[in-house]
């Protein structure tokens, strides 16, 4: 059984089709490519599903931005060749090559955004995430394999129109499992 990648977050909804951290929110020059969960600095992350670490690396970082901060990610793909990326990770405790279960702490969640270094010329979600104080978030993407190309691509934003035919919503797997875990079935 999947389990809740973050037991700590706020809240077990995922953001509705056009909200700020919604999948496919539309950001004017760009589409978000996953959901975000929202949860403390430090909170636990979990694999969501056992599989198989295929890749590891920065996701954010002021080199890219000045507004972020450095966050990694980790790719894990499962034996129904499913991968999870979990984005925006402060710490990252698995290595490529290695396998999890379900379960397993994987990681940290991190501070994305340097609040002190948004500015009004920068995107409005950056600027209402600054607002809000909603600086901590797990991004979490899901694909299918074999992943076609999903380019230009950065940072869980892809810059182009049309859906790439890998990438799939994560809610199909998130809303499930927060119905099972609050004893809806």
């Amino acid at each position: 059984m999947k389990v809740w990648p973050v037991p700590e977050s706020f809240s077990k909804e995922i953001p509705k089709n056009g909200q700020i951290g919604s999948f496919w929110e539309d950001r004017g020059d760009r589409r978000h490519c996953g959901v975000d969960i929202h949860a403390p600095d430090g909170a636990e992350v979990l694999a969501i599903d056992g599989g198989k670490v295929i890749d590891y690396g920065v996701f954010t970082s002021p080199e890219m931005h000045p507004y972020w901060r450095k966050t990694y990610y980790i790719i894990i793909k499962t034996s129904q060749n499913i991968l999870f990326k979990y984005g925006e990770l402060k710490e990252v405790f698995i290595h490529v090559g290695e396998f999890v279960e379900t379960g397993q702490p994987i990681g940290k969640v991190g501070t994305v955004i340097s609040e002190k270094d948004v500015t009004y010329k920068d995107p409005y979600y950056v600027r209402e995430l600054a607002e809000k104080g909603s600086m901590c978030m797990l991004h979490l993407e899901v694909y299918k394999a074999p992943v076609t190309a999903v380019h230009p691509y950065l940072a869980g934003s892809f810059f182009g129109e049309h859906l790439p035919e890998s990438l799939i919503d994560p809610a199909l797997f998130l809303n499930g499992i927060s119905k099972k875990e609050n004893g809806n079935n």
